[in-house]
């Protein structure tokens, strides 16, 4: 698709930009996610050249919103940034899909004519804001179930999804951990070949001392965090971290982090109004529930429902991002798609540079959007499972 064969009305992407993604207790865990968060608004800004003031609304993803990600992370981040005040934000919370669901419901405020701009971004500092959060034990607050909720499904684990994954698709350890060293060797050689030069957004993140607190130094963060030396052999030798002989490891299962993303869509009208090339149409947007006891099983729904929506077979996508929240998440998603998968992943995923919850979805269709342009490929899908059973999706054409 060329500009010229753009509907004034069709949902554009001229930017999108994130963070370096920072291992627990890493590069970014002297981040404050406001900071965090406000960076990467801002360089949307700094890229393009456009007035932020033209922006209709912001939409953020956050998981943990506790602390320092509490009271409308996006807004405060907004602000924060010394973005314009007029324009209003609101923080979204659908478990890891958060910010692809903001993205979602941008994309939805634009198509139906309510803005013609919006940022759709998302943060996690999961080494300051640790999963679990949000569930204090003192004081009670009460727990996110109870029995009328039993009455109707198991309540399990992420960890404990997974491996029942594994158990109905026959994904054994050695695929699981075949997947992990396949994570880690492409995003090992996209940073050998520079291919996310065109959307990380250094982050000067603070120097802190002995005791934690800032020195007024700061350093320069440019490079993902999770990344390292991974064999076979090395794989073999970790424990499982869900059963005792269960099929994920720490290597196969998406790393704590921390990082931020932003896209900057608005109608193809406005881009042309404000002299901006998209580089990419939304074509579509889904937010589907599947199964809340196996849990991580969505993004088999939302692809089928995307592609058949839109009349594709998973053979015309050119690049697919799928959350690597396990391994088994994705294998059992190839069993069921049966896509070609030199194009999924291709510069690895969460395994090798990690899932910082409510900011992946921001930062997976940062990746999809420059890897398309990158490599020359027409079709792109996002997709995401998340807790409690949901499965978020983007359907993307290069423009």
């Amino acid at each position: 698709m060329t500009n010229s064969e753009l509907d004034p009305r069709d949902v554009v992407i001229v930017d999108a930009v994130r963070s370096p993604v920072g291992k627990r207790n890493g590069e970014l865990a002297s981040m404050h996610s406001i900071n965090l968060l406000g960076d990467v608004q801002k360089a949307l800004f700094d890229r393009t050249g456009m007035d932020p003031a033209e922006v209709g609304q912001v939409l953020g993803g956050c998981v943990g919103q506790v602390g320092m990600q509490t009271m409308n992370v996006a807004r405060n981040a907004w602000l924060a940034a010394g973005l314009p005040l007029e324009v209003g934000a609101s923080t979204v919370d659908n478990q890891c899909g958060s910010s692809q669901q903001a993205s979602t419901l941008a994309y939805s405020m634009i198509k139906a004519g309510v803005v013609d701009s919006a940022v759709a971004c998302g943060v996690e500092v999961m080494s300051r804001v640790p999963m679990g959060s949000t569930i204090p034990k003192d004081p009670d607050v009460g727990a996110p179930v109870n029995k009328r909720y039993w009455e109707h499904y198991e309540w399990t684990s992420q960890f404990e999804g997974a491996e029942r994954i594994a158990d109905q698709w026959g994904i054994t350890r050695r695929d699981a951990d075949e997947f992990g060293k396949r994570s880690q060797d492409l995003g090992a050689a996209a940073w050998a070949e520079d291919r996310f030069a065109t959307q990380i957004q250094p982050i000067e993140a603070p120097v802190l001392d002995e005791e934690g607190k800032e020195t007024g130094e700061t350093r320069t963060v440019t490079r993902d965090g999770g990344l390292r030396e991974t064999t076979l052999e090395g794989l073999a030798q970790l424990k499982p971290v869900a059963r005792e002989n269960g099929v994920h490891t720490a290597g196969t299962s998406s790393q704590i982090s921390d990082g931020a993303g932003a896209v900057l869509m608005m109608t193809a009208a406005k881009a042309d109004e404000l002299g901006l090339t998209p580089l990419a149409r939304i074509v579509d947007a889904c937010n589907v529930g599947s199964d809340p006891v196996l849990m991580l099983t969505g993004p088999i729904f939302a692809t089928r429902k995307l592609l058949a929506d839109n009349g594709l077979d998973i053979r015309d996508l050119g690049v697919v991002e799928i959350n690597e929240a396990f391994a088994s998440v994705v294998l059992a998603w190839e069993k069921e798609l049966k896509p070609d998968m030199d194009v999924v992943n291709p510069n690895g995923g969460a395994i090798a540079l990690g899932h910082p919850l409510g900011a992946t979805g921001s930062i997976l269709i940062t990746k999809a959007v420059h890897e398309m342009v990158r490599a020359d490929k027409e079709w792109g899908l996002v997709t995401m499972c998340c807790g409690g059973g949901l499965g978020t999706g983007t359907l993307l054409q290069r423009v």
